[in-house]
């Protein structure tokens, strides 16, 4: 059966607007490796066994950056259209944070910290709590659940997780 001339006309009008072309990506592997790396404070040389794969998030395109240091590993979803991060996970070897030199670390420190991570978060909405040899909390900030350990000795994020809130 022949299709109607205007359901052709809009049919020719969506693909020529782009409709049925596959989206082009803002973010490239690359670029989601260095908001990994940036989010972490890790720098380039010490990450290695990378991996990027194109994955989803909620249904969100993004890139699944994955990388070990010496000193712990690293898991996120950056968003392949904006570069936010809507999904972290880390861990840093304790043996190499003892091997750090101590400083002052108070819960206003931790704050400071983590609010470093998290772009516009307000420092007002960390909640800290003091846990034997660490810090412990967690923030709530755009649809994003933040939950972290921060060595109370050293200041160094030890656990970080970050989970889109669907």
């Amino acid at each position: 059966m022949p299709l109607r001339p205007a359901l052709l006309a809009v049919l020719i009008g969506i693909a020529l607007n782009g409709a049925f072309v596959a989206p082009a990506h803002a973010v490239s592997k690359e670029d989601a490796l260095g908001i990994a790396l940036e989010n972490a404070r890790v720098p380039r040389a010490d990450a290695h066994n990378i991996r990027i794969q194109a994955d989803e998030e909620g249904g969100e395109p993004v890139w699944s950056v994955e990388f070990d240091t010496h000193y712990g590993n690293y898991d996120f979803s950056v968003s392949r259209g904006n570069g936010r991060i809507l999904d972290a996970d880390y861990e840093v070897d304790n043996e190499w944070v003892q091997a750090k030199p101590s400083r002052h670390v108070t819960k206003s420190t931790v704050r400071d910290i983590v609010q470093g991570r998290v772009p516009g978060a307000r420092t007002s909405d960390i909640r800290v709590v003091r846990e034997d040899e660490s810090f412990e909390g967690h923030l709530f900030h755009h649809d994003i659940k933040y939950e972290f350990e921060v060595d109370a000795r050293t200041g160094i994020i030890t656990d970080w997780n970050a989970d889109l809130c669907r």
